[in-house]
């Protein structure tokens, strides 16, 4: 493997990035030493009520706190400040008032299986933080036992999608909203894909310096919750450049030429809004599954010959609404060109700030045994971290002028006293896909926007691909997709599309003798 970075004791890096919680959430009440965490003197106050930071929080929440981007808007500066801003303005300065009046009132992230605000009583719900130990015990024990870093932030003040396009492209092409199905479909056109205004994605470095990488997803559990959101991209196919996350531990026993592999969590119910049943921890949904699909990740590498020479990456997309003490820091704009466009970016967002705090662990043998680490950090440290390893350049200013992880790997040897297995986690897992679980009611109609929506078209732009241009064929897609109006509907679609990839791959598989650089 040829390297120019300085680091030359890390073959094989590897990042999980899990779903919507917030830093305080899942380790305020950790008592790690020496984290900057939320006490009970922070608090929110609402309707003439004071909801102060505490424990208590629910390891699934009765409804999904909003994250989008006006949502974040009011929870870091208040209702009344978020109402006055003015688009293409500088973002206003940040108190983190507004995380309880926020939830409470919020109607963005709600469905027509979950069309409920949350009650009075539920209200403080966001403000509360987990007990880690007890709670979340997989992530804890690797927070302890390697490193944890209390200043890494979500990319944007905002949803998933820009903020997993951030940490593959170290920008979200001018996007701070949840795209709808019409817009995801101008990019899933045939022959594109989601891309980057530099024309290169984190995947595209990595193949321009001859190195191969890798993608993952858990495909236990719903089949459009299997879909990794990744596969948006231009140039990766569902099921022929991704994985199931089942092949992870026997492939690492294998020669692993990887430099970087990227796993996604299953996400469950995505039409129905609840993402129950998936490994996504996305918060009306168990934490366990996280846990679980955690404690895979890391065992599998641990017990593989890639171990002493590896790099795993823990964290979360954005805060999921969750209260978090730290307010935002100013950030580097990814200043790539792309538009200023009031129909992807509502709020008229600069990129000019970072989002709210996540959790962020960092796994190697060689960083000592509880490290905290105040560096700060966003999804393009990601990017930073692999041109420091391995030279592979930047894409935009906002990954030029990040922080790389690099200096946490402090130790000349591997340490010899990794544990080869990690606690279980608290909750038994329901990971099958029973009709009480997962919304495949084929009456159930499907949302305008959102991950469910954006999944489907994942699907359709992996179907035109594997049409290798056929113009009848591609038309045909195209009328089949929007013809689509229900989840059953959706569901059976996946199905299909699914086994249309697992042939291909297979195919693919069969007439290499080569691993393919995927």
């Amino acid at each position: 493997m040829n390297k120019t970075g300085p680091y030359t004791a890390i073959d094989n890096v590897f990042v999980l990035m899990l779903e919507n919680h917030s830093f305080d959430n899942m380790f305020a009440l950790s008592k790690i030493p020496g984290l900057t965490v939320a006490t009970p003197a922070d608090s929110n106050i609402y309707q003439g009520q004071t909801y102060t930071f505490g424990p208590g929080g629910p390891s699934a929440m009765p409804t999904d706190p909003g994250h989008e981007f006006p949502d974040v808007l009011e929870q870091l500066c208040g209702a009344a400040v978020a109402q006055q801003r003015k688009p293409w303005t500088a973002y206003p300065a940040t108190d983190n008032s507004g995380f309880v009046s926020n939830y409470a009132t919020t109607r963005s992230e709600i469905t027509s299986d979950n069309p409920n605000l949350p009650t009075q009583p539920e209200w403080g719900d966001a403000m509360l933080g987990l007990d880690t130990p007890s709670q979340l015990p997989v992530i804890y024990q690797l927070a302890t036992t390697f490193a944890i870093c209390d200043a890494w932030h979500a990319s944007i003040p905002g949803p998933t999608w820009p903020n997993r396009f951030f940490v593959h492209g170290a920008s979200s092409a001018g996007w701070a909203d949840s795209p709808s199905s019409k817009q995801i479909a101008t990019w899933e056109a045939p022959g594109y894909g989601f891309t980057y205004p530099s024309g290169k994605s984190i995947f595209d470095k990595l193949s321009y310096k001859g190195l191969q990488w890798r993608i993952y997803a858990d495909q236990n559990g719903s089949v459009l919750g299997g879909i990794p959101q990744v596969s948006s991209l231009k140039g990766i196919t569902y099921g022929v450049d991704t994985n199931s996350i089942g092949s992870f531990a026997s492939d690492l026993q294998g020669p692993y030429p990887y430099a970087y592999t990227f796993i996604e969590p299953n996400y469950g119910d995505v039409y129905g809004g609840s993402y129950t049943g998936g490994s996504s921890q996305h918060p009306m949904d168990s934490v366990a599954g996280g846990e679980g699909l955690i404690k895979t990740v890391y065992e599998a590498i641990r017990n593989s010959p890639v171990w002493q020479r590896s790099l795993l990456i823990i964290t979360y997309d954005e805060h999921g609404g969750f209260y978090d003490s730290v307010q935002t820091q100013a950030a580097t704009p990814p200043d790539d060109g792309a538009p200023q466009d009031l129909s992807i970016n509502s709020g008229g967002f600069l990129f000019d700030v970072y989002g709210v705090r996540v959790p962020a662990v960092i796994v190697s043998p060689l960083i000592p045994a509880g490290t905290v680490d105040h560096t700060l950090y966003d999804h393009a440290s990601v990017s930073a971290t692999l041109n420091a390893l391995y030279g592979t350049g930047f894409m935009t200013q906002r990954d030029a002028k990040a922080n790389p992880l690099t200096h946490l790997l402090s130790l000349s040897e591997p340490r010899t006293d990794c544990p080869t297995t990690l606690n279980s986690p608290a909750e038994a897992m329901v990971r099958a896909a029973t009709p009480a679980v997962l919304s495949t009611d084929d009456t159930s109609p499907l949302p305008e926007s959102g991950n469910g929506i954006g999944f489907l078209q994942i699907l359709a732009k992996t179907d035109i691909e594997l049409t290798r241009g056929d113009p009848a064929e591609i038309a045909a897609i195209q009328a089949k997709v929007t013809a689509i109006k229900t989840v059953g509907q959706a569901e059976a679609y996946a199905r299909e599309v699914t086994a249309k990839a697992n042939l291909a791959r297979s195919a693919l598989d069969g007439a290499t003798a080569a691993p393919p650089m995927r």
